[in-house]
């Protein structure tokens, strides 16, 4: 109980941990691909181009290119992927739809609920590889309630840099200890602890669905352990 006292801050990984990228994807994509007449595996297309996420970051995390928006990462990832998919035809109108779906994910069914609990206690905000326009307005979308807009894009940097975590406690005038990280990414939590972050971690077992191979339990002895947020909400506000 002690480990956490003084949190004033908790911050999120999103994607993955608060919204459901994979199947948000599939399902926006279907739908628009059946008005169009396209029926492709938009499940396996979320996946493929997820896949170049990482990589795509890692090129500005390297120095190899200066800093990059997530959103031209994503277009970047997008137009290598429509050749495999036989969408090499589509209309820059179309492909601009396409790469704007990461604007319009949905959360996870325990997250609206849980972060809502949680802000009335702790001042709560993401900390995302995402762009200040994407987080925006896929908070809009998904109704996902922050206090402020965290995006690494401040700080010109992506996670795990260690300018991201301390960035954002600098930013809220707050001691690393004073702020928990809290993911369902075992590697993330890794590097914000490095910093001098508190953690937290629930599970998010369906992320990758078949491709899913690492994050199905703690690797480490989190600060907190959880079910979900709505679980996170419950161990914090109960102490």
């Amino acid at each position: 109980m002690s480990s956490i006292l003084g949190v004033r801050a908790l911050l999120f990984d999103v994607f993955g941990s608060v919204v459901d990228w994979r199947t948000s994807i599939a399902r926006d994509l279907s739908q628009w691909g059946h008005d169009k007449g396209i029926g492709i595996d938009w499940e396996a297309f979320a996946r493929a181009w997820r896949r170049q996420y990482q990589p795509k970051m890692q090129e500005v995390r390297s120095g190899k290119r200066g800093f990059t928006l997530l959103d031209d990462l994503h277009r970047e990832a997008l137009e290598t992927l429509l050749p495999e998919f036989g969408l090499s035809h589509l209309s820059e109108a179309e492909k601009s739809h396409i790469n704007q779906v990461w604007h319009r994910l949905d959360a996870w069914p325990d997250s609206i609920a849980g972060l809502w609990r949680l802000k009335s206690k702790f001042i709560i905000a993401p900390l995302s590889n995402g762009n200040v326009a994407l987080l925006s307005n896929m908070a809009k979308h998904a109704g996902l309630p922050w206090d402020l807009n965290l995006s690494t894009q401040w700080f010109n940097a992506y996670k795990p840099q260690p300018q991201t975590y301390l960035g954002c406690a600098r930013v809220l005038g707050l001691k690393p200890e004073q702020v928990m990280m809290c993911a369902s990414h075992n590697d993330d939590l890794n590097a914000a602890r490095q910093c001098g972050l508190k953690t937290a971690f629930w599970p998010r077992p369906t992320e990758y669905g078949i491709e899913q191979t690492i994050d199905f339990e703690a690797e480490q002895a989190w600060d907190i352990v959880a079910k979900d947020i709505r679980d996170l909400a419950q161990q914090l506000l109960d102490r």
